[in-house]
């Protein structure tokens, strides 16, 4: 596998596209819980569940490392509630409504893992240019 061209833009790329999902991830969880499906008339409080993703946003933001990496932890209880919403919620909506949560949980995934494995390969590279030049 080769590197890309510019490491840089694929750093950006793999972080905008984190930032992304997450955003879309508390938009759809408050939209779907709110307005869209919402288990009781009138709003569910399970709209909350979205609170634990507000909290790495700021750290997405400011390209903290350990953030992308609890994230990608942290988003597969998302992804697990899609799952099960989707196969067993009777209502059509609400059941494209967990399919979307699945995709995005899955961008949110490949996302942090590939910023992380850049960024720690441009770091190793870094370092061996650094090396090679004392």
């Amino acid at each position: 596998m080769t590197a890309p061209a510019n490491p840089s833009a694929s750093v950006s790329a793999s972080r905008w596209l984190a930032v992304g999902s997450l955003a879309g991830l508390i938009a759809l969880g408050l939209a779907w819980e709110l307005w869209l499906a919402p288990l009781r008339p009138g709003g569910s409080w399970l709209a909350l569940k979205v609170l634990p993703l507000v909290v790495p946003l700021a750290g997405l933001l400011k390209n903290r490392m350990y953030t992308y990496r609890w994230v990608s932890l942290l988003v597969w209880l998302y992804f697990t509630e899609g799952v099960v919403r989707a196969w067993s919620d009777i209502n059509g909506v609400s059941q494209v409504l967990a399919l979307i949560q699945v995709v995005l949980c899955l961008a949110l995934f490949i996302a942090c893992a590939w910023h992380v494995r850049l960024r720690l390969r441009n770091a190793a590279q870094a370092r061996r240019l650094e090396g090679a030049t004392q």
